[in-house]
């Protein structure tokens, strides 16, 4: 198991159960009263350290290294997914992954950033910082699924765009652009879900939809914290500080009207019970779309243009 720094009390703990159990394997002295103690010191000690999580905990949980990633979900929800390649323009990044599938007999259009599990994964996934080519087949595959009536699913888990100089060149900032102008007026619904990381134009680039959701233990901002930081205090040091200023967990989100749902996650954070926070999700993905489906399509994209052009006071200082 990997603990987080706020979870020390919570590794002591599991450190004493594994030795007395280690113990009680020996047979010599019945430990199954011990055990019993411990394991519901431990269930206490998550319940009083997950009750008040600040924004920083909140930021270290969505980048847990056991958290379950785009294609564990699809994988998971999804009774068969086919996986479609590239942007038809330069190549395929694999930053982004989207395809088709059944989802309870419901054919769905899936498409999310994908980190990976492991330092090689991660290196071929690019963490999850997506190129212009990752978007544009992230559009590729909404006009698809336009075409033959498929609703939209996103996840969302990035830590930006990719800001390589080859990025800028292939015009990273214009695909994000075309994708945010082309999802407004998409003809079928489009669930959007953060499920880990949500930064910046990265996160945008396939966030714009009818219903928008997070998990409890993610967050969404146009810049993370440690940047955040060394912008205003010149050092990575004033992270917490700045993750509380910039309000970017799920609950800050639903305050200010820019989600619409937050998904409650299993205690411990999602990566402590996957399959659980799987069913979660897709039974709330699920819901969505049913209701987005009822609605006629005229309507539900002037309400999906009325809701973002709702966000955020606008004055007029004429």
């Amino acid at each position: 198991m990997v603990f987080l720094e706020f979870e020390r009390p919570l590794e002591k703990l599991y450190e004493q159960l594994e030795k007395v159990r280690e113990v009680a394997e020996d047979g010599v002295v019945d430990m199954q009263e011990t055990i019993q103690e411990l394991e519901n010191r431990i269930k206490q000690t998550r319940k009083e350290i997950y009750s008040d999580l600040s924004g920083w905990q909140r930021v270290q949980l969505s980048r847990h290294p056991e958290r379950p990633y785009t294609l564990y979900y699809i994988e998971q929800m999804c009774r068969k997914f086919v996986e479609l390649h590239g942007d038809r323009c330069f190549g395929d990044d694999k930053a982004i992954v989207g395809g088709i599938g059944n989802m309870d007999g419901q054919t769905v259009v899936i498409i999310g950033h994908q980190k990976g599990v492991n330092t090689k994964m991660r290196q071929y996934r690019n963490f999850g910082m997506a190129n212009p080519e990752g978007y544009r087949k992230a559009l590729r595959l909404m006009k698809m699924a336009e075409r033959f009536g498929f609703p939209v699913i996103t996840l969302i888990d990035t830590p930006g765009a990719f800001p390589g100089i080859e990025a800028e060149e292939r015009g990273q900032a214009e695909a994000i652009a075309r994708n945010l102008f082309e999802m407004a007026q998409l003809r079928v619904p489009i669930v959007c879900a953060v499920i880990g990381e949500g930064a910046s134009g990265g996160a945008i680039g396939i966030g714009l939809g009818d219903h928008v959701m997070m998990l409890e233990n993610t967050w969404y901002s146009v810049i993370s914290p440690e940047s955040c930081s060394s912008i205003l205090w010149r050092s990575w040091d004033y992270k917490e500080q700045a993750a509380d200023a910039l309000k970017l967990t799920a609950e800050d989100m639903l305050r200010f009207g820019l989600i619409d749902e937050i998904v409650k996650e299993p205690q411990g954070g999602a990566h402590s019970s996957p399959e659980e926070m799987a069913k979660a999700l897709k039974r709330q993905l699920k819901k969505a779309i049913s209701t987005l489906q009822a609605k006629p399509v005229d309507e539900m994209i002037e309400e999906r243009i009325a809701k973002y052009a709702a966000m955020g006071p606008v004055s007029n200082p004429a």
